[in-house]
């Protein structure tokens, strides 16, 4: 057992408990008793002792929508680079480095991006992931390097046809296989979907290919409308929009999640309320590639299911939910505007997406919850209660503010440390073969997507 104490409990049960001088109790992989420190201390005395020095308790952030494989993107340059446009960033930049990905990138840009979402108090992640240079066990790789981290994944692999049919079959293979291993797991702690890139790069044949291998009960994670050109290419090709032609091929649904969904009209927004399909808000990336924002207030009006992703933008979901509600505001020029959304999104709607796949309550301090629980070093300067939990969270602290992360019942960074890991040598490792992606995406050639039928114009 496991107790955490001395600080601030945020439950955000049912009513939105909030205990001072509070403690969670850890028995394995769940919660099994809150309250008050002296109680549990008392009833619980051989519960190995955590102090979170008078700073806040929480349940562990979820991450609905995440690329591990950026990671290795920061401070890369690549020759000849200077996008004017969303399609360049994708052509210039992650294509081309995807291109050149293998299984050993894989496998360290899922550990340094995985020990980041503990740095930061993130202990659930849907990534969605691509590395064409070897597709073959790629997600058995991010698997593996999560295991070693200890956080808790939903993967797939992105399916596209931009470099050709049979690196699109090998990513429906990669998904199958994977989508087999997780559902011979007897723990919570992995699932899988069926990974999508987006509909321009998808041709018929290829989406129902996926849908076929699928099966039943599978959701997809699929990009939607996040470039415009993505919208006016599915209306000049396939004369419908993207949500009409995914929404007729049977793509959406409750488990399905599509991912940002900024040009899209109100008859598109009606079908992704309709079918229930889960919207994720991704604000950061939608800023940093000047693609637009989604109409976050529209589609909550019509009580779609609303999430908060990075798009690998960063593993800082307190910042990301920050940067979520001051987007909404910029973009309707309403004040009013943002502040429910974004705080919903981030601490109700991604626990309540996050249950469509996994069976154990995530996102919420109680017994039978997941053992998901973070300390922040925030000590508050104005009352802090239930009625304004949110507030202290989004303009008082960030990742940074998280000194401890338990997963699953089991710590994984104290006072700031990552447990049972030698950080100085994986972080070593990693630099050297980033080094050596580096090497090669600039040795790549021609994109093989500029000759295909898809060409971008």
């Amino acid at each position: 057992m496991i107790l955490i104490g001395n600080g601030t409990v945020i439950t955000r049960n049912q009513d939105g408990r909030v205990i001072p001088q509070g403690a969670v109790v850890s028995d394995g992989a769940l919660i099994c008793d809150i309250g008050d420190t002296a109680s549990m201390k008392k009833k619980y005395r051989d519960a190995e002792w955590v102090d979170a020095k008078g700073g806040v308790i929480m349940p562990g952030l979820i991450n609905l929508h995440d690329h591990a494989y950026s990671a290795f993107a920061r401070g890369m340059s690549i020759d000849g680079y200077v996008p004017k446009d969303f399609c360049g960033i994708l052509e210039g930049m992650w294509w081309k480095m995807d291109r050149a990905i293998n299984s050993r990138d894989t496998y360290y840009s899922g550990l340094v991006t995985w020990m980041e979402c503990i740095r930061n108090g993130v202990t659930t992640v849907f990534d969605h992931h691509a590395s064409y240079g070897e597709v073959g066990g790629s997600l058995f790789e991010l698997s593996r390097a999560a295991d070693l981290v200890g956080l808790r994944t939903c993967l797939c692999y992105e399916v596209s046809d931009r470099d050709g049919k049979e690196k699109a079959k090998a990513a429906i293979r990669e998904n199958a296989e994977y989508l087999k291993y997780t559902g011979q797991q007897k723990e919570d702690f992995r699932c899988a979907m069926m990974g999508m890139h987006a509909s321009f790069t998808l041709s018929d044949q290829t989406l129902s290919a996926c849908l076929e291998a699928a099966g039943d009960g599978c959701g997809c994670h699929i990009h939607v409308a996040e470039g415009l050109y993505d919208a006016r290419h599915c209306r000049k090709n396939y004369g419908k929009s993207i949500v009409s032609r995914l929404q007729e091929f049977g793509v959406l649904g409750e488990k399905t999640i599509a991912a940002h969904c900024i040009h899209i009209d109100p008859e598109d927004e009606a079908r992704l309320k309709e079918t229930d399909t889960m919207v994720v808000h991704n604000p950061q990336s939608n800023m940093g590639n000047a693609v637009g924002c989604a109409d976050i207030p529209g589609l909550a009006g019509l009580g779609t299911a609303l999430g908060i992703g990075t798009d690998g933008y960063t593993q800082d979901m307190l910042e990301s939910g920050k940067a979520s509600q001051l987007l909404i505001k910029h973009n309707t020029e309403n004040p009013a505007e943002g502040w429910g959304e974004a705080t919903n999104m981030l601490f109700a709607g991604n626990r309540v997406l996050a249950g469509r796949y996994f069976k154990t309550p995530l996102g919420v301090l109680q017994p039978g919850a997941a053992a998901d629980v973070i300390v922040l070093d925030y000590h508050p300067y104005t009352p802090l209660n239930e009625n304004n939990t949110e507030g202290h969270l989004l303009f008082g602290t960030n990742g940074h503010s998280v000194v401890t992360t338990m997963a699953a019942g089991k710590i994984r960074m104290r006072d700031r440390i990552l447990v049972d890991l030698d950080e100085e040598k994986l972080l070593a490792e990693a630099r050297s073969q980033a080094q050596d992606l580096w090497r090669r995406v600039n040795a790549g050639g021609i994109s093989p997507f500029a000759e295909s039928k898809f060409k971008m114009g």
